[in-house]
C-alpha cells in the first residue's frame, strides 16, 4: 500500500506528539524506586505505564476475555506503544503477538521490555503505519487495537489494511475514545494536543468502515461509567499518597499530563466522548 505524502505528514505529527526520548532510562529509575530491577521486573510491575489506555489493565483483561485467545493464536496489536497488552496476552495465554507503532521511542523501549520480561519470542513490534502494515496476508487469526483510531482519519483504509492481514472468521476488538454527541473538545488531550491531530469518530463511522473492509459488527459497548470510576479511583490513590507512583502516567507524559487528563474526564463526562469498545469477524 502506497502512503499518499499528506498522511505521511499527518503520521510524523502523531510521532512527535508521542515521541519521548529516554524512556527506558526513566522506567529503570522508576523501577529502581519500587526496590525492582530489569532481572526482578514483572507484567505487574510495568502496567501502570504500558497500559496506556482508560482503564488499564483491567480494560485489556476485559476486552481480550472476548476474543477467546489460544495458545495457537497469533495475535496483532494495532497501535501496540510499549506493548505492554501484547506481553500481557504473550504471558496469559502463551500466545503469539505481533505489534505496529509509530513513535520510534515506544517500540525501541518495548522490545527492551520484552527481553527483560524474557517474552522476546512471542511478542515482536514494528515501527510501522497501521496503514501499510509489514506482514502478509491473511496472517493474524486475532487482532486488537486500543486508543489509536483518534489518531487516524482514514478509518476506511485502516479497516481495509487490517482485513488484509486477517485470517477469514478472525476476531478483532477495538477500544478506542469515540465522539458520542455534539459538543467542543477541550485540548490538549492525551492523543491531541490541539484539534488539527484530533480525529476522534463516532461509533458509526467505526461501524461503517469496518462492514465495508468485510467485518461484521457482533457488540458494541459504551464505557463512559467504567472511566469515570477508573479516573475517580487514580485521583483517590493520588490523594492518599500524596505523590504520584515510581511508574505511570507521568512516566510517558511528564506535566502536561495533568491538563489532557483533565479535559479529557470534562469531555467524558459531558457525554461529548467516551472509551468505546467494537467486537467485528472478519466473514
Amino acid at each position: 500500500m502506497t502512503i499518499h505524502p499528506s498522511r505521511t505528514s499527518a503520521e510524523h505529527t502523531v510521532a512527535h506528539h508521542y515521541a519521548r526520548g529516554g524512556l527506558i532510562e526513566v522506567i529503570e529509575s522508576g523501577l529502581a524506586q519500587m526496590g525492582k530491577t530489569t532481572d526482578t521486573v514483572t507484567i505487574d510491575d510495568l502496567s501502570a505505564v504500558d497500559e496506556f489506555h482508560i482503564g488499564g489493565r483491567k480494560a485489556t483483561e476485559e476486552l481480550m476475555a472476548q476474543l477467546g485467545i489460544t495458545a495457537a493464536d497469533h495475535v496483532l496489536d494495532v497501535g501496540s506503544g510499549l506493548g505492554g497488552p501484547a506481553r500481557f496476552l504473550a504471558d496469559r495465554y502463551k500466545c503469539r503477538v505481533s505489534g505496529v507503532d509509530l513513535t520510534p521511542d515506544y517500540v525501541e523501549t518495548g522490545l527492551r521490555l520484552c527481553q527483560w520480561l524474557g517474552l522476546d519470542d512471542r511478542v515482536t513490534l514494528h515501527q510501522s503505519s497501521a496503514l501499510a502494515m509489514p506482514f502478509q496476508e491473511a496472517t493474524f487469526n486475532k487482532a486488537y487495537m486500543l486508543h489509536v483510531g483518534m489518531n487516524i482519519e482514514d478509518k476506511e483504509n485502516l479497516c481495509l489494511e487490517i482485513a488484509r492481514v486477517l485470517q477469514p472468521g478472525a476476531l478483532f476488538a477495538v477500544y478506542d475514545v469515540m465522539r458520542t454527541a455534539e459538543g467542543e473538545l477541550l485540548f490538549p488531550v492525551p492523543w491531541a494536543t490541539t484539534s488539527d491531530s484530533n480525529m476522534v469518530s463516532g461509533p458509526e463511522r467505526y461501524k461503517r468502515a469496518l462492514e465495508r473492509a468485510g467485518f461484521e459488527i457482533l457488540s458494541e459497548r459504551n464505557r463512559k461509567d467504567f472511566a469515570l470510576a477508573y479516573f475517580a479511583e487514580l485521583k483517590a490513590r493520588s490523594l492518599a499518597g500524596g505523590v504520584a507512583g515510581s511508574l505511570g502516567l507521568h512516566t510517558l507524559m511528564g506535566e502536561k499530563r495533568q491538563d489532557q487528563i483533565r479535559n479529557m474526564i470534562t469531555c467524558i463526562s459531558n457525554g461529548i466522548i467516551a472509551p468505546c469498545e467494537l467486537i467485528a469477524r472478519k466473514a
